[in-house]
């Protein structure tokens, strides 16, 4: 079971004096050697004037805390270096309150009916030996990650940009488990369940909270990539990342990312429940695109990821030599089209030079981008935007809509050479 988790209260302070507080801490052995450089790169990419609060989870580093029930943390931009995001460090997001934080692993069974031949359970040993396993490199992203920067604000938890990951999933496909239970001629949608559950259920005429439920259209569900996924990076699924088994669905928003899986239904109609119905549903219009007072009548389930890109280094803000080459870093992705190009400007988009791609490791993976400039003194704002294969890039306009999902804007960074 989860023992209590860590908190590292950080007042609201101006970053100076928060490097100067861990520095303290630090020297009176208040904070443990494997968090030290962590706190100092965490106070460097810090998003905004004030100091963020960390919070310590079993398997985790310190993670930045959004909400605590259920656990929303976000991962400092700092780990976004990495090719893989560590599994210590992937982000965490929780919709219902009473989430796994122990498995009895020898008694526990995916289970598989409904509109199938033949209902069947596997365990985990029977995942791992009788199926083929396979493994690709795709990107989580939350659907609400860089929330707070939409104006104006809606609710929902408030990310930066620090809810998404990239990880190597290793499992098996849907596509195999459906063929055992023999999927029956009608077949429409697959439903997911997993080990989480509401604070308050149903009762009576008391509707309470609705399971937190998600399908794929069959077509989806069936066509071999969508994977039923026991590692990631190599090792078991962290507790608050899914563990046992975790549905990966590569190229679309992690809502379909059913975490906990334990339960999967195959119908012969559309399934309407709550979290596909009503919520984690946008407008069908370009960019998502509507406003405040003028909301879509009509919207559809979010899906595929959007283009975008994100600076990594140097931090906001941050102090770089004058007259001395830097190394601006950053990551691309997009629903799984691949990366064209990634393109900075250092004039407030009058003129874009290209940036450097590294490796490819695999059109659902992020890309990660180089950049070199020589800063004379003074303050310098970069824009950086990326383009995918299909010529599909990211907007210039304001962008907003009522949940504020699929963030698609030109991102920049203020940086000072001194």
């Amino acid at each position: 079971m989860f023992a209590m988790r860590t908190l590292l209260r950080v007042p609201s302070v101006r970053r100076r004096d928060f490097l100067r507080r861990v520095a303290a801490a630090v020297a009176a052995g208040a904070v443990g050697m494997a968090n030290r450089q962590l706190l100092a790169d965490v106070a460097a990419t810090t998003e905004t004037s004030q100091a963020p609060l960390l919070v310590k989870f079993p398997e985790k580093v310190p993670l930045i805390l959004n909400t605590d029930r259920p656990p929303n943390l976000e991962t400092p931009l700092a780990y976004f270096e990495h090719d893989l995001t560590p599994n210590e460090a992937m982000y965490v997001r929780w919709h219902l309150g009473i989430t796994p934080t122990r498995v009895d692993t020898s008694a526990f069974r995916l289970s598989l009916g409904g509109h199938v031949e033949r209902s069947v359970q596997w365990s985990l040993d029977e995942l791992r030996t009788n199926f083929e396993p396979v493994s690709l490199v795709a990107v989580n992203q939350c659907s609400g990650n860089s929330r707070r920067y939409f104006e104006p604000r809606m609710p929902g938890v408030q990310w930066g940009n620090g809810a998404l990951a990239n990880a190597r999933w290793t499992g098996v496909r849907l596509k195999d488990l459906l063929a055992k239970a023999g999927v029956k001629a009608g077949a429409v949608d697959v439903r997911f369940n997993g080990l989480d559950s509401p604070t308050l259920p149903a009762a009576g005429q008391f509707q309470g909270t609705p399971d937190f439920i998600k399908s794929l259209p069959l077509d989806r569900a069936n066509d071999g990539e969508v994977m039923v996924a026991y590692e990631v990076n190599g090792r078991p699924l962290p507790m608050l990342n899914g563990f046992p088994l975790r549905l990966v669905v590569p190229g679309w928003f992690a809502t379909y990312w059913t975490k906990s899986l334990s339960e999967i239904i195959v119908l012969d109609k559309n399934f309407d429940g709550f979290w596909m119905a009503k919520a984690y549903r946008v407008p069908p219009t370009h960019n998502y695109q509507e406003l405040p007072k003028e909301l879509a009548k009509e919207t559809v389930p979010i899906t595929a990821l959007t283009v975008r890109s994100l600076f990594v280094r140097p931090a906001p803000g941050e102090r770089v030599a004058a007259g001395q080459p830097c190394e601006v870093q950053g990551i691309a992705l997009d629903g799984g089209k691949g990366m064209r190009r990634v393109e900075l400007s250092l004039d407030e988009g009058k003129t874009w030079r290209d940036a450097r791609l590294d490796a490819d490791m695999g059109k659902y993976s992020w890309r990660r981008w180089r950049f070199d400039f020589t800063p004379q003194r003074g303050r310098h704002r970069l824009l950086v935007k990326a383009t995918n294969a299909d010529g599909d890039t990211q907007t210039t306009a304001p962008q907003w809509n009522r949940s504020g999902y699929g963030r698609n804007v030109i991102e920049s960074l203020e940086i000072e050479a001194a």
